[in-house]
């Protein structure tokens, strides 16, 4: 039964989506140019936990109760991407700073919480550089900061993919004989 009213409301949504005059939505997360449609969206109009359905999240810090719920949404969000690696850092980040966080962090985390995990991945690690409207993110900044100084104490830099092009090193980095490669599993 909760199935049924979950696909009629979904049902709902869509018809007054499409029946508005416009049927795409734009909108702007860390200053990036976005237009969706409900069909085109990867999740779209079934999300009630994202951001990108076209609405905003509402951020009440006046009382407890709200404050809780968002809290608890968030860290949800940040700690069940799907995304082992962003699922395990991002958890943690959020879970040690979201307490100490004013409207504008929130607002912040909410824009990175909302990128997708490759692009995310790729960015935090310096595998390709962010773009610019990421990078000044003060979220985005002290969660590349964090990886970045463990990434240092932990390993050698030349251990480490070049920024700009993929780890290809591997247990056969040692060319063993004629044809083989030089390096990486080629």
């Amino acid at each position: 039964m909760a199935t049924w009213r979950r696909a009629l409301a979904n049902v709902h949504r869509f018809v007054a989506v499409a029946s508005t005059p416009t049927s795409r939505t734009s909108f702007s997360p860390l200053s990036m140019t976005h237009t969706q449609s409900p069909l085109t969206s990867q999740y779209g109009f079934l999300s009630l936990y994202s951001t990108t359905n076209g609405g905003s999240l509402e951020i009440d810090l006046s009382n407890e109760e709200s404050k809780r719920r968002l809290f608890n949404r968030l860290l949800y969000r940040s700690k069940q991407r799907g995304f082992l690696e962003l699922d395990l850092i991002l958890g943690r980040w959020v879970e040690e700073n979201i307490y100490s966080m004013d409207e504008n962090g929130i607002r912040a985390l909410v824009d990175v919480l909302d990128l997708e995990n490759p692009d995310l991945w790729k960015w935090l690690i310096g595998q390709e550089q962010a773009p610019e409207a990421v990078s000044k993110n003060p979220v985005f900044s002290a969660v590349h900061d964090k990886i970045t100084s463990n990434l240092n104490s932990h390993s050698a830099p030349e251990t480490r993919a070049v920024p700009g092009r993929q780890w290809v090193r591997g247990w056969d980095d040692i060319k063993k004989g004629p044809g083989s490669p030089v390096a990486g599993n080629q």
